[in-house]
């Protein structure tokens, strides 16, 4: 549990109809296996003690017997254990009969859910035999012991205070307004939900949509548990399907006909920090009741995947899908600015990197999209005392490759009149020394935008505005920036995508571009070959990255992005390594506000933006020591 997790699991047992005892036999078996993998809770599925399809044999004092038996034998076996269990089964209240979840620790029943919603439909009769959960809680006696019975429930852990279960029943979640919403918004941070949903042609992808949009509407871990083997196939069968969703992630599936067990580790720490973000809960009534329980706290083995690129999708289809989703708002951005300003040029410095050839393809596809010709692109490629012929090359085959006409304009004069100027040595290569290029170079730029009526499309990055890497008013300013919400590491995955898309002379510096070393190239180069390489200054972009998509989306402190990266990067990066770039990350991230306070205009793109007039705002003197730390 440390750093918020909690390691949940769901399981189908394998059952017999109306075997109750055997069928406690199989849970029991599950809670050991659940326990063993250090699971603090265990979702079992609706009416699991009995079997779902008992029909009418649930109105037998017999199968109630059974099932009380059952549960008796359960509490005792789970006696010592500390984990927190729901199971499913019928409980007779005051003389109806119920569709309950029973929420067991330490062998002793903590509370009962019956069940609100009862479908009444095509193979299903519930309210042929149970009545539905009334409205208010109250206290009931199941095996000699005074318990709480209601669906308004709410189990609050007093040792980790955003670990609080909300409990819903199969046909509740498929209703309009699912109980798991109110209990959302009442506090649970996790809802168990006990299922018996039967299997059908093209059910199991419907189901799992349900499952994870509810989970994102609610910013909540969902547990889904379903009936499975050994259910009655009269009529039916039930394929025993469970999922654990995270805010609309799935951590953990047993697919229809699978295993009928899966495990994983919900961040109750992010989901409420989700929860504040969105102000999704903090209703303080009193119409639902809490119940207390402790958890011992000990540190969570984790098991859930983090990938190491979280800006680049994880399977080669979703990556070419998004791909061309960020290329198409990317250029429908830009377009609108060009037919806003009237401008008769886009106006770009080229330089054989990545940064600038995304953006050179975004303005072709904006011209495109105007219907406006590629000679409407004024691209500049302007060498000077860094700049290699690889580089040099690279820009002008690309443009040759697009059929856009390239300029040629040598800054290295005017650089060296202005450092002369400022009396500033030559030999000197500082910080001015490299700044004079770069400011140069957009002062270039401006007048060439001027001059042609253009605008000045930028080309810096989402990981060079988080680290600060630009020269303030030099490449750090344009008039509309088309990269401001890509980051490197999705810059480069999608250049490779439309490298494997191309033929001829554009797939071919395509692919030298994304082989040559990243560089801005402001440091004189030695026997032709880059000398300045930014990542052995700022470090790994894809370290950057992840940090960046887990300090800033995630909201998540530095010990624990620490220990994220080391699980996503174990035997690659050494964690010596990573604090060390995760240092410089928050002190660069930090002290570089001020070049974020005044960046150009530039389309949001995924779900982190640093733009100041959208979902980033911070003071530019802020310190950084308690992140540091």
């Amino acid at each position: 549990m440390q750093h918020g997790f909690l390691k949940v699991a769901v399981a189908t047992p394998s059952i017999r109809v109306a075997d109750c005892k055997y069928n406690a036999q199989q849970i029991i078996a599950l809670i050991k296996r659940a326990e063993q993998d250090g699971a603090a809770l265990l979702a079992l599925p609706e009416l699991c003690i009995t079997g779902y399809t008992c029909s009418d044999l649930f109105m037998q004092d017999a199968l109630q017997r059974g099932a009380l038996g059952a549960l008796s034998e359960i509490m005792a076996a789970s006696r010592d254990t500390e984990m927190l269990l729901v199971v499913g089964m019928p409980l007779t209240v005051r003389h109806s009969l119920f569709n309950c979840a029973i929420v067991l620790q330490r062998g002793s029943i903590l509370g009962v859910v019956p069940k609100t919603y009862l479908p009444n439909y095509s193979e299903f009769y519930e309210k042929r035999l149970f009545a539905p959960a009334p409205d208010t809680v109250s206290a009931i006696h199941v095996l000699g012991s005074e318990v709480l019975f209601g669906s308004k429930l709410l189990f609050c852990c007093t040792t980790m205070h955003d670990f609080i279960l909300g409990i819903e029943l199969c046909e509740d979640l498929w209703s309009p307004m699912p109980p798991s919403s109110q209990l959302a918004l009442h506090g649970a941070t996790v809802i168990a939900n006990l299922s018996a949903s039967d299997e059908a042609v093209s059910k199991a992808e419907y189901r799992r949509k349900l499952v994870q949009v509810q989970s994102a509407k609610l910013s909540c871990g969902y547990l889904f548990c379903s009936a499975g083997d050994g259910e009655s196939t009269t009529d039916v069968v039930f394929s025993g399907h469970d999922m654990i969703f995270e805010n609309g992630a799935l951590l953990a599936e047993a697919p229809p006909f699978g295993c009928g067990y899966a495990v994983s580790e919900i961040d109750l720490q992010f989901i409420s920090r989700e929860r504040r973000r969105h102000a999704r809960s903090g209703d303080f009534d009193d119409s639902y009741t809490r119940v207390p329980f402790t958890l011992p706290l000990h540190e969570t083995a984790l098991t859930r995947s983090y990938w190491k690129t979280p800006f680049v999708a994880d399977t080669p289809e979703e990556r070419e899908r998004r791909c061309d989703e960020v290329f198409s708002i990317q250029a429908h951005g830009l377009k609108k600015r060009l037919a806003h300003t009237n401008a008769k040029k886009a106006v770009i410095g080229v330089s054989g990197g990545l940064d600038s050839t995304l953006a050179l393809l975004v303005c072709v596809q904006a011209m495109s999209l105007l219907g406006r010709p590629a000679d409407d692109i004024a691209a500049v490629t302007m060498p000077c005392f860094g700049t290699t012929a690889r580089t040099k090359s690279n820009a002008e085959k690309l443009c040759d490759a697009l059929r856009i006409p390239c300029r040629t304009i040598d800054i290295s004069a005017s650089v060296t009149q202005h450092l002369k100027d400022l009396g500033h040595p030559l030999d000197l290569h500082d910080v001015a020394f490299e700044n004079a290029q770069a400011r140069e170079r957009t002062q270039v730029l401006m007048d060439l935008s001027n001059i042609n009526g253009g605008i000045v499309v930028g080309t810096g990055d989402l990981s060079e505005i988080a680290l600060g890497w630009s020269t303030f008013n030099g490449d750090h300013m344009s008039m509309y920036d088309v990269n401001a919400g890509v980051p490197k590491t999705l810059m480069r995955n999608m250049l490779e995508i439309f490298a494997s898309r191309a033929d001829g002379l554009l797939a071919e510096v395509l692919a030298d571009i994304l082989a040559t070393p990243i560089s801005p190239e402001l440091l004189p180069a030695k026997d032709g070959e880059i000398v300045q390489q930014t990542e052995s200054v700022v470090g790994p972009y894809t370290l950057h990255d992840f940090f960046l998509y887990h300090a800033i989306r995630r909201g998540e402190y530095r010990e624990k992005i620490q220990r994220l990266a080391e699980y996503a990067y174990a035997g690659i990066y050494s964690a010596e390594t990573i604090a060390h770039w995760l240092d410089t990350f928050y002190r660069r991230f930090f002290s570089q506000q001020f070049k974020r306070s005044c960046m150009p205009d530039g389309p949001r793109i995924g779900n982190v933006s640093l733009s100041p007039r959208g979902d980033w705002r911070m003071p530019s003197d802020a310190v950084s020591d308690i992140w540091r730390r």
